[in-house]
């Protein structure tokens, strides 16, 4: 009886293991397709799967256009896979199988599900619209465009500027905002329409325009889980958003400004601290979760790391979803890590109006992140700058970077 039932125990045992094996299938390694669906649009976009050394769990990598965007460690639960983005409280979960990915792209709020849509991935499906030569089109978008989008739910129009670049049938580009732009766009021309989509894990977006017969622009926006904006477009040469250097500004009878805030370590730090003392100060007012952001630092981190021994100091203040130190601060350590941040992110409060008056009580108001000032060797705002144009928007990106380093320069040079 003992051998029975040691033999029974052994035939039980290997069982859970071949179950166990079973339901966390071997994945193909490279690049997927995968889409989102929208009521009946799908919006596509392509990332590269790989195995991590730890023969568990893998790597995911976004690519959007010239970017590689790296989201949280994937792993199995059962037979899913989960895909975590946790800067942006989203996650993917998918039952996978070797070549195909199924389930639903989710929006969390305290950590418990919101919201969401569906997602499908197929292996080695290397386009995302339409398959190599598919698209045919002797019409052309690139350029400059004077952009409206009206938000359907409210009715509140958001005027912008549209750039793109085309060869062929395959468009690249974004659309710029007062507040901030759209990242790397990328689709193409297909007949008389234009698609285009973008996703960084929190900016998923789908635009699909007709092109009219007098050429200009008309579609929608598909934006995230549940967002609709209509979109009207004509070319402009010329458009160009209001100076983002005269939105945000210094309330009568203020030069400067102050605070004092808790680093990530709970640490309080202070724009009075002898670190900033003579020094030209770049504040970065941002949030972990802000993807305009996220493409800011990627700028300005390295920048300071080459320019810190100038007498430069950088300093974020960012504004999260929670002002809890013990749900932030991870979220703020996080970033900082990924994002190879040698400067201090200090928690400054909830990204809402109420909290950055109370914050920044100076300033008219917070109307964008990222919104950046910079202060000279004595203190004084001399700019501040609302939005940020990103690296996906081609010569806007470019004119920033001339206008950020020829300032920079100045105030250096100033004694």
């Amino acid at each position: 009886m003992r051998l029975v039932n040691q033999l029974a125990a052994v035939v039980i045992l290997f069982a859970i293991i071949s179950c166990n094996s079973s339901s966390q299938p071997e994945l193909k390694t490279g690049v997927w397709r995968a889409t989102l669906s929208r009521e009946e649009n799908k919006l596509p976009f392509l990332f590269d799967l790989s195995k991590n050394p730890d023969g568990k769990t893998y790597s995911v990598t976004v690519i959007n256009d010239t970017e590689r965007l790296q989201m949280d460690t994937a792993f199995f639960q059962n037979d899913s896979l989960v895909i975590p983005m946790e800067l942006f409280d989203m996650k993917i979960v998918a039952k996978a199988e070797a070549e195909q990915l199924k389930g639903t792209y989710y929006r969390l709020a305290n950590g418990k599900i919101s919201g969401g849509i569906p997602f499908e991935a197929k292996f080695g499906e290397n386009y995302k619209f339409f398959k190599p030569g598919e698209a045919k089109s002797t019409k052309s978008v690139a350029g400059t465009w004077d952009a409206t989008l009206i938000t359907e739910s409210t009715g509140d129009t958001t005027q912008s500027v549209g750039t793109f670049v085309q060869k062929g049938t395959d468009v690249t580009g974004s659309i710029l905002t007062t507040t901030g732009d759209y990242r790397f766009l990328t689709g193409s021309v297909n007949g008389d329409s234009l698609y285009l989509s973008t996703f960084d894990g929190s900016n998923a977006k789908l635009f699909k325009a007709a092109i009219q017969n007098d050429g200009s622009l008309k579609g929608a926006l598909w934006s995230g889980i549940k967002s609709l904006r209509s979109f009207t477009a004509k070319a402009n040469k010329h458009a160009k958003l209001p100076d983002a250097a005269s939105l945000t500004y210094l309330k009568p009878g203020f030069e400067t400004v102050d605070f004092t805030f808790p680093d990530s370590d709970g640490k309080p730090l202070s724009l009075k601290d002898p670190r900033f003392k003579d020094k030209v100060v770049i504040i970065q007012i941002m949030g972990s979760w802000c993807p305009n952001c996220m493409d800011e630092t990627n700028f300005i981190a390295p920048w300071y790391k080459k320019n810190k021994d100038r007498g430069v100091e950088v300093v974020g203040l960012s504004f999260e979803r929670s002002d809890k130190p013990e749900v932030a601060n991870p979220r703020l350590k996080r970033m900082i890590t990924r994002m190879g941040i040698d400067y201090p992110i200090l928690l400054a409060g909830t990204n809402t109006d109420e909290a950055t008056a109370k914050a920044l009580p100076m300033l008219n108001k917070v109307m964008s992140y990222p919104t950046t000032i910079f202060i000279d060797k004595k203190g004084k705002v001399r700019e501040i700058h609302t939005g940020f144009s990103g690296q996906g928007t081609g010569i806007y990106f470019d004119e920033f970077v001339t206008d950020f380093n020829g300032l920079m320069d100045k105030l250096i040079a100033e004694k």
